[in-house]
């Protein structure tokens, strides 16, 4: 049996819930997908297919120098780093990675924007390397669309601020059939599938056109852009797939589109515009005193710091790739914005709530179910709580990506500050192709999260799916030195409850509580135990963590509560 049929397998097993749609399906009670036809977005027709690439007036490009690199260079790629030598620089190329993400950053030259002084003799090198072996357009992961835009728009960016590989003329040809290898293989797979990766498609196809001087890949690429933010982004500006990290990239993603038609005069310079301040209108909520919240998965495109500068976070990060004219504008954009509406955020599933001391950001997914697809998590009301200017509860985001292993325990909610039953997520795994109807039957209720006074409260009803379990419900009272959670589940029976708390501060036992940091003393009426665990501050690095774990079986309806003082 093949791999992926033995991963079907075990999906079908360990999913009741995709076993029950797939009974319901078969009886005809859950409609079919819609019908779309795969990479051809329905309005996208009228520049599809771009086999002919036309060529008008370029952007003008130096030659970078084609004399051998004189020492090594260490690329810095996604969880490690590739150390280059002079006497093998195809030698990157070939090797073999642990986790993939590595070896497509490679193939992007996501590496080149991270060091912003590499030797450009490196950079001709490498980029001869690469194009003596895979400059030809094909089907595996090297000329995926996604890897190919990136690795268009980040050898552009270097070429329009350093230069270009020699000889120029082919160095411009292999860019050019950039576009048709991306446009032939558009990341379009219905209203259900499609992710945030057909914008990049179209960034990469508008920046190309720009560049290169290929007006119906520009147009192609704009309409994308424009089209796609109407999807990937919820009514109040934040991105639809539950990551605060995943919003600052595609922030960022938008901002390189809005400036490439600054710099072109083009005609939707204006929309790219206000989608990018719209964006940037929803960062001042992600903003906790004690740092930046991880709250979902952690792009491997870059590090967290190279986004940073999105944040006021220090560092300048890719702004230091912008002439001075660019960095103002964007200085003077994210100065004019004022801060996105907070009551339409709630609504979208991120609630930040401050009470003196005390700074909180909880996230919940309007439906409950982590929206696919996406980078979200099973954290339906889990919550990053500061206290006096620091972190004392985290989410531990996610250092890599998979369905097995650490990659699963930290997608699950067993990796954040929620609620279980039975060691259960609130909501089952999300499929794209469960409909509304289908996922209101199984999960319940809209979920509510909503701050009444100086408390937050939630109702989630996604365990209903298990027997004989009703509704969830948490409240967080806020007093000026301490913290109530108080904690309800609905239904019959006994059942295993669990309260799970992350932190980076020291962890120690006092009899039955626990002390964290030098601040806070944790009181449960369950007992409690501390394991280790990780928060993950990029993709594939970490620092060490304690999971707090407050765990009783008791018989339901259940309530409890938990007390956090301030010493």
């Amino acid at each position: 049996m093949s791999g992926a049929v033995v991963r079907k397998a075990r999906q079908l097993a360990g999913d009741p819930v995709l076993r029950r749609w797939l009974m319901a399906r078969s009886v005809g009670r859950c409609r079919g997908e819609p019908a779309f036809e795969a990479h051809r977005p329905p309005y996208s027709e009228v520049w599809l297919p771009l086999e002919r690439v036309e060529r008008g007036e370029r952007a003008v490009f130096s030659d970078l120098p084609a004399d051998p690199p004189p020492a090594p260079v260490v690329l810095s790629l996604p969880g490690e780093e590739c150390r280059c030598r002079p006497s093998d620089v195809a030698g990157p190329f070939g090797l073999s990675f642990a986790d993939a993400e590595a070896l497509l950053a490679l193939h992007r030259f996501a590496w080149l924007p991270l060091v912003p002084d590499i030797d450009p003799r490196w950079v001709s090198a490498l980029w001869r390397a690469w194009r003596n072996r895979f400059g030809t357009p094909g089907e595996g992961w090297p000329w995926h669309p996604y890897t190919a835009a990136e690795r268009a728009i980040n050898i552009l960016d270097y070429g329009r601020r350093v230069g270009l590989p020699q000889p120029l003329d082919d160095t411009l040809a292999v860019l050019a059939a950039h576009a048709p290898a991306i446009a032939s293989r558009l990341e379009y797979f219905g209203e259900h599938h499609t992710s945030n990766h057909l914008a990049n498609n179209g960034r990469g196809l508008y920046i190309l056109g720009l560049e290169l001087g290929m007006p119906q890949c520009a147009e192609l690429g704009a309409r994308i852009l424009l089209e796609e933010a109407r999807r990937i982004f919820w009514p109040s500006g934040v991105l639809r797939e539950g990551s605060s990290n995943y919003h600052l990239l595609v922030a960022k993603n938008y901002t390189t589109a809005w400036l490439a038609a600054r710099r072109h005069g083009r005609p939707e310079e204006a929309a790219l515009r206000e989608i990018t301040a719209r964006a940037m209108a929803v960062i001042p909520w992600f903003l906790m005193p004690g740092g930046f919240p991880f709250v979902g998965d952690i792009t491997p495109d870059c590090p967290p710091e190279h986004l940073a500068c999105l944040t006021g976070g220090g560092g300048e990060g890719w702004l230091a790739l912008l002439d001075d004219e660019e960095r103002a504008a964007v200085m003077a954009l994210q100065a004019a914005v004022a801060p996105a509406d907070a009551e339409a955020l709630r609504r979208d599933g991120w609630l930040r709530a401050d009470f003196g001391i005390w700074s909180g950001l909880w996230h919940a997914a309007p439906q409950g179910w982590s929206h696919m697809p996406g980078h979200g998590h099973q954290d339906c009301g889990s919550f990053e709580l500061h206290l006096m200017g620091g972190a004392l509860f985290v989410d531990p985001g996610r250092g890599a990506y998979g369905d097995e292993g650490e990659a699963a325990l930290y997608r699950s909610a067993k990796a954040h500050n929620g609620l279980l039953v039975d060691g259960k997520d609130p909501y089952a795994p999300n499929r794209p192709y469960y409909d509304e109807g289908f996922r209101r039957r199984v999960g319940g209720a809209p979920v509510e999260l909503v701050r009444e006074g100086n408390s937050v409260r939630l109702r989630f009803e996604g365990f209903q799916r298990l027997r004989r379990v009703g509704a969830a419900a948490r409240r967080w009272t806020f007093e000026p030195r301490a913290l109530l959670i108080e904690d309800a589940v609905e239904g019959r029976g006994r059942r295993l409850i669990s309260r799970l708390f992350h932190t980076t501060l020291p962890v120690r036992r006092d009899g039955g509580k626990v002390v964290i940091g030098e601040h806070a003393v944790l009181s449960a009426d369950a007992p409690v135990r501390v394991e280790p665990a990780t928060r993950w501050t990029a993709y594939g690095r970490g620092v060490p963590a304690s999971r707090i774990v407050v765990e009783t079986k008791a018989a339901l309806p259940w309530q409890g509560q938990i007390r956090v003082e301030v010493r």
